[in-house]
């Protein structure tokens, strides 16, 4: 078991350098036009593809990393080139870990590899959990999957929404209820595979942030999968099924497909937004130490310093919590505290914090386009939301540490 360090080694400081040689060179000079295109930027996609940095090696090669810190580092080091690109980079990775997650090994060998496609054909894709009516209440969930024995396939009607690359995406991995009866225990992940007939894209969202990430409803119309399909295999799945109901009554937790998903990712969710608090923290200590006002520099003065001491001090703090919870996920450790949701909203919070306050550093500047900051405060908007918004982060460490059925 590795032990918990905060210093990296020589691989991973080989590896941040290198990824953030790739975000300043690559990603940061795209970063204006995909935000005022609002589309996914292939072309930058397809030169992280040819260096290697988008492809299922790479992602694997970090998450398994042995301290836990792997993934954290690449997350904050895209992320800090530019959070729009940076999600349409590692979109495809909330997709592949709902099938590391919940798959078996032959869907996983058969189905990862697909979502990145290779370097001379570069593909995406999609994971759909949310819902008009289900986000952060998974337990509302409409779209339904029917098992047709006769034909040994899953039919799938309903509509997905905030789901990033839906509808563009090679591989979709869609989240269904199969017993409506048991909530959230009832619910099963899927595979659609590529030019499934019935799935189609609904709305595109034009967002506040983060635009150069496709968003967008997926619309289900009697898709029909094959058996293979279902995540996890049918045995393993009636199993599940006959473990809730007999537990329904006892309110006793069983962990659902999507929710296992959420729980491996939010450590690198903070990850992100720490890159981005970074990013806008170092814009605003470049300017505030080249700005002169009344004849002297703007951090001369304590209204601007102190505020840059605090940004600094948040954005290391909301780093080691996503380090500790990344550590503890890789070794094995139990989220007795929810350490994983702690760092989501720790880390979330301070990105939403820090930009808006590298904008008032900025002054009148910090608001116009000309400077990224006013990028940075509108993509760490999104942090808060996604993957649980802080409310929910909130009412888990909660539930977590008092043992209570908070509401």
């Amino acid at each position: 078991m590795a032990e918990f360090t905060m210093e990296l080694n020589d691989e991973q400081k080989e590896v941040r350098d290198w990824v953030h040689g790739f975000a300043a060179d690559v990603m940061r000079p795209a970063a204006a036009e995909w935000d005022e295109r609002e589309e996914t930027p292939w072309p930058v996609i397809q030169e992280a593809a040819k260096i290697g940095l988008y492809s299922l090696d790479f992602y694997a090669q970090q998450f398994f990393d042995p301290t836990g810190l792997g993934l954290p580092m690449s997350m904050e080091e895209l992320f800090w080139g530019d959070a729009g690109i940076g999600l349409s980079i590692v979109g495809t990775g909330l997709a592949a870990v709902g099938v590391l997650a919940n798959g078996t090994e032959e869907q996983i060998g058969t189905w990862v590899p697909q979502m990145y496609g290779d370097a001379t054909d570069v593909k995406v894709a999609a994971f759909c959990s949310s819902e008009p009516d289900a986000g952060s209440d998974v337990a509302a969930m409409r779209t339904r999957a029917v098992y047709d024995e006769a034909r040994d396939e899953w039919v799938l009607n309903g509509t997905k929404t905030w789901a990033t690359n839906g509808g563009i995406a090679n591989v979709h991995v869609v989240v269904a209820a199969v017993d409506p009866g048991l909530g959230s225990k009832g619910h099963a992940s899927f595979i659609i595979p590529p030019n499934t007939p019935g799935l189609s894209q609904g709305q595109k969202f034009k967002k506040h942030g983060i635009r150069a990430s496709h968003t967008a409803e997926v619309v289900l119309d009697q898709v029909r999968v094959p058996g293979h399909c279902l995540l996890g295999g049918k045995e393993k799945l009636d199993e599940r099924l006959a473990r809730a109901r007999e537990k329904a009554s006892s309110g006793e937790r069983v962990k659902n497909a999507a929710m296992a998903t959420f729980e491996a990712s939010r450590p690198a969710v903070g990850a992100m937004a720490v890159g981005t608090a970074r990013a806008a923290y170092e814009e605003a200590l470049e300017y505030a130490k080249t700005r002169s006002q009344f004849g002297r520099p703007i951090i001369d003065n304590q209204g601007v310093a102190f505020q840059l001491a605090d940004m600094r001090t948040q954005i290391d703090a909301a780093r080691l919590l996503v380090w500790r919870a990344s550590w503890m996920a890789v070794t094995g450790k139990p989220f007795t505290s929810a350490e994983g949701s702690m760092s989501k909203l720790f880390a979330s919070e301070v990105a939403k914090k820090v930009t808006a306050q590298a904008v008032q550093i900025l002054g009148g500047n910090g608001f116009t386009r000309e400077y990224p900051v006013e990028r940075m405060h509108r993509d760490a908007a999104i942090y808060t939301i996604f993957e649980g918004t802080s409310e929910i982060q909130r009412l888990v460490i909660a539930r977590t540490i008092s043992g209570m059925p908070i509401r």
